[in-house]
């Protein structure tokens, strides 16, 4: 977006949209305790932790092997705009679970947690496994990467993220969580995937890695 200088990269927008995120979800539970028992509920706690971490495990894996694609710098209105069109509304999940807004969970709450946690956890290894290994071999050799975390997807980074944060709106159990994650993935995840696609289609090996994986999900679609 025009608007001046770009003063601010976009990994920079991202890391502190996540980061904040333990201290915001803190202050949520400070502020509606009393007003409500979800403030403090078991429900309300793993979801601390589980957000929480995930911005600093986000965080760490940037420092450690960033991704190309948010080093571009931004605007402060464009800052604004990837505040408002897409990271800000990941702030709502926590809010509605905290403010006592979620839903009820169709089974028991421990068997629901579990999921909710496996999701997360499974999610996150997956991303940062795939974001290592693309980080490090291409350092070494540039191509297409069939092999490893590639091996049956073409986009397990995306895998994980989709993981984790269905995982996160399965905690809240609310419509809007999943308007969000259906806008995301639909729009922004879906766009980068095909433009990914396009370009790896010029290598030779393309079209039997293509037709021997799937997009997102081992084995379907």
């Amino acid at each position: 977006m025009p608007g001046g200088p770009r003063i601010v990269t976009f990994a920079t927008v991202i890391n502190l949209q996540k980061c904040l995120m333990f201290a915001y979800l803190g202050a949520l539970m400070w502020l509606y305790e009393g007003h409500t028992p979800a403030a403090t509920s078991t429900a309300a706690w793993i979801y601390l932790a589980l957000h929480g971490s995930y911005g600093l495990v986000w965080y760490l894996k940037d420092k450690a092997f960033p991704d190309p694609g948010w080093q571009h710098r931004l605007t402060l209105p464009g800052a604004a705009n990837a505040i408002l069109a897409i990271l800000g509304w990941y702030w709502l999940f926590g809010w509605l679970l905290i403010s006592g807004r979620g839903g009820d969970y169709p089974i028991d709450d421990n068997p629901w947690f579990a999921v909710c946690i496996t999701l997360v956890v499974l999610g996150s290894v997956v991303m940062i496994a795939a974001d290592a290994q693309k980080f490090y071999t291409l350092r070494i050799q540039r191509g297409l990467i069939t092999d490893g975390t590639f091996r049956f997807v073409r986009h397990p980074n995306y895998t994980g993220e989709m993981m984790i944060y269905l995982g996160f709106a399965l905690m809240v159990w609310h419509w809007l969580p999943f308007v969000v994650l259906a806008w995301v993935w639909g729009g922004l995840f879906t766009a980068n995937m095909l433009a990914k696609e396009a370009s790896m289609s010029r290598y030779p090996e393309w079209a039997p890695y293509k037709a021997r994986s799937r997009w997102v999900i081992p084995y379907v679609l």
